[in-house]
């Protein structure tokens, strides 16, 4: 009874170790190195392998495109007392005469308060008629009113003063310090000025994108750029709207690295060193550091250069692969360049497969032996 009991038990042991072994049914975190390059195209899969040398490397270096065009940077600042469409005007009128065309019989003067600039720049004044106000000074259309007035009245003495108006006004919204809608005064007639005046920004700098939309033109910058950037520090008009936000990039690391997980971009460029690094490294007991890649779907110009080819058409499926092992590996992972939406994969080490197949030989085994030894 007992050595047949030893034998089944060893039996049952073999069987389940071959199965496990036919079966790859081993756990592990994701494919093999050697699965990855039997999915490329060289081998009828549908994606590029390419190892990253120094050229890889600067031909992928892109960085998001950001600026404001032309029409927005050579927009001149607006003088303080300039009136737009939109603006209200504040106008008071003295006559020298006692029954004067405005004032009233017992008063020799008249004041016409809140008159609005309409949308096509003019204002409308009794007996002066309609006033081409916007792009003039307060002080100009003083001079115009009173030229109109001369030939009715004798030497009218005219008084015109801006107010705030919709036309002088711009809106902020998303982290900034208070979101609103805020006048151009003398001291906020440029963007940089304009978000200190709304709080200053809520988020960190580094990761700040600032977009400025004027009618149907807008263009972002980073929020570092405007301070090393004078020229990008624009003048503002009335009606533009002011969006900062904060950076939206991110890439996803998975294998055996120290977390499997979406990460945020937290500087403008992340390289692959430091992004293996911001998710806790190579996991020294499964990574294998000769089988780093990074899943991306490149555009066609990117990939036609890094393949030297020309007849690729549309995005790319590229899988780009490290070894951090070669005497260039780690200056190499340094210069190559993560972008939005990449996907960092580390391969485990083949001495974890084997690891692995190991303890699905030896514990069935174990368990065999000490039934064998509970049935003596």
């Amino acid at each position: 009874m007992t050595i047949k009991t030893t034998r089944f038990g060893r039996s049952i042991a073999l069987c389940v170790a071959v199965s496990v072994l036919a079966g790859c049914a081993l756990p592990r975190s994701g494919p093999t190195k050697s699965e990855i390059f039997s999915g490329s195209v060289q081998k009828t899969g549908d994606a590029f392998v390419v190892s990253v040398d120094d050229r890889v490397a600067d031909l992928t270096a892109l960085v998001p495109a950001l600026g404001f065009s032309e029409s927005l940077t050579s927009a001149a600042a607006l003088g303080s007392d300039t009136i737009r469409p939109g603006d209200t005007l504040g106008l008071r009128i003295w006559e020298n005469v006692d029954d004067g065309l405005i004032a009233s019989a017992d008063m020799n003067g008249a004041t016409l308060e809140e008159i609005q600039v309409d949308g096509s720049g003019f204002i409308f004044v009794p007996y002066a008629g309609r006033i081409r106000a916007a792009g003039n000074s307060p002080e100009a259309v003083r001079r115009i009113i009173t030229e109109k007035l001369e030939a009715q009245t004798p030497d009218p003495q005219v008084l015109v003063s801006r107010m705030a108006g919709d036309g002088s006004t711009v809106s902020l919204i998303g982290g900034v310090g208070g979101q609103g809608v805020y006048p151009i005064e003398r001291p906020t007639r440029t963007l940089t000025a304009m978000l200190a005046r709304a709080g200053g920004i809520t988020f960190p700098p580094e990761i700040t994108q600032v977009t400025l939309i004027r009618g149907h033109t807008s263009g972002t910058v980073w929020l570092e750029d405007l301070y090393t950037n004078p020229a990008l520090d624009i003048a503002l008009r009335g009606g533009d709207r002011i969006l900062v936000e904060e950076d939206a990039r991110f890439f996803t690391a998975l294998g055996a690295t120290g977390a499997q997980q979406k990460v945020p971009f937290d500087t403008q460029n992340i390289s692959a060193i430091e992004a293996m690094a911001r998710v806790g490294g190579l996991s020294p007991a499964l990574a294998d550091p000769t089988g780093i890649f990074v899943f991306r779907d490149e555009p066609a110009q990117v990939a036609n250069s890094v393949l030297d080819r020309a007849d690729l058409v549309g995005p790319q499926r590229m899988i780009y692969v490290l070894d951090v092992t070669s005497p260039n590996g780690v200056f190499v992972a340094r210069d190559f360049t993560i972008r939005d939406g990449d996907t960092l994969y580390v391969t485990e080490a083949p001495y974890t497969q084997f690891s692995k197949v190991l303890s699905a030989i030896v514990q069935p085994l174990n368990a065999a032996a000490s039934v064998d030894r509970l049935t003596e």
